[in-house]
């Protein structure tokens, strides 16, 4: 005889016709996963965040609470830890490849699975004056706030990567101005011909490769060079708006990366204003030596895609959606 634990409702709850269940989805969020590879005295780490989501036929355990359906999300928690274990992590992108393609293939209800993964990265503790090649080389630093982050969704047939970055902070102390523009009764903004630029760079980037039978990118090197290139293109541009400088980063990347299509950014106006330090008797007029106050809020936010021609825009305008 079963326990009245065991037993199954006695009667199911009766169904709307005027109500039906929308799109709905579940998982674990936020696996954090911690790998060390040894090679010797040297050590390798990779520092991971992994929110797994799955969605499907999953009608019937919201309705009815039928839960056969239904992968325990405890289930997909080990599942994180065993494939960092079984099949290590060479880059983010691949690890939740490994992931999605498991979770989609092997539930019947699932139907799409989606990865978001982010990375943190460490710095190897060195002594510079250090010269044999058997030293330890086991500790390390974490670097900055920069993370890296990757999103993979998967349905059985074809693959949607984007990667990319939040929290790199990047500054121009010269090189920038911001002139020319409207004006009402409102605007008390003074035209600027040599400013500081600086912003908390927000990015994401989508790979043309959706489908198994096509070459997949080497993930390590096109995030790092696609990073590369945003940081070069920051630099080297004579801004005249933050708004162009984005541009510019965009197309750089488009430019010089064939399996990226189309880059969505989001980068805050970190405003530095000069201080008025003349009522302490001080000249802060020169930009050699002036002092400015690093203002963290109201900022401006400036957010834009960038395609290569003939891309369809597939990524959220919105980037907290991601």
């Amino acid at each position: 005889m079963t326990t009245s634990a065991q037993q199954p409702p006695e009667a199911a709850a009766p169904r709307s016709r005027t109500v039906v269940l929308g799109q709905n989805q579940y998982g674990k969020a936020e696996n954090r996963v911690v790998k060390i590879v040894r090679e010797g005295a040297t050590h390798h780490i990779k520092d991971l965040n992994v929110s797994v989501s799955l969605s499907g036929d999953l009608d019937e355990v919201h309705i009815s609470g039928d839960n056969a359906a239904v992968l325990p999300t405890d289930t997909m928690k080990n599942t994180v830890y065993a494939f960092a274990k079984e099949h290590g992590i060479d880059s983010a992108e691949q690890f939740g490849i490994h992931l999605a393609r498991h979770f989609v293939l092997s539930q019947p209800a699932i139907t799409r699975a989606r990865v978001r993964i982010e990375e943190y990265a460490w710095e190897r503790i060195e002594d510079p004056s250090a010269t044999d090649p058997d030293r330890p080389r086991h500790s390390f630093v974490r670097k900055g706030q920069e993370v890296r982050t990757a999103q993979i969704a998967y349905d059985g047939e074809r693959w949607e990567v984007i990667s990319g970055v939040r929290e790199l902070t990047v500054l121009n102390s010269t090189a920038s101005e911001f002139w020319g523009y409207a004006k009402d009764r409102y605007t008390t903004l003074k035209e600027a011909y040599d400013r500081i630029l600086a912003t908390d760079v927000c990015a994401r980037w989508r790979y043309n490769w959706s489908e198994d039978t096509e070459e997949m990118p080497r993930w390590e090197e096109s995030w790092q060079q696609a990073r590369a290139h945003l940081l070069r293109a920051f630099a080297e541009t004579h801004s005249l708006s933050l708004q162009q400088t984005l541009h510019r980063m965009g197309a750089r990347v488009i430019e010089n990366r064939d399996e990226i299509d189309e880059i969505r950014f989001s980068l805050p106006n970190k405003h530095h204003f000069l201080v008025d330090l003349e009522p302490f008797g001080l000249d802060n007029a020169s930009k050699d030596g002036a002092v400015y106050l690093a203002a963290d809020r109201p900022y401006g936010l400036i957010e834009a895609t960038v395609l290569r021609e003939g891309a369809a825009p597939s990524i959220p305008v919105d980037l907290t959606n991601l």
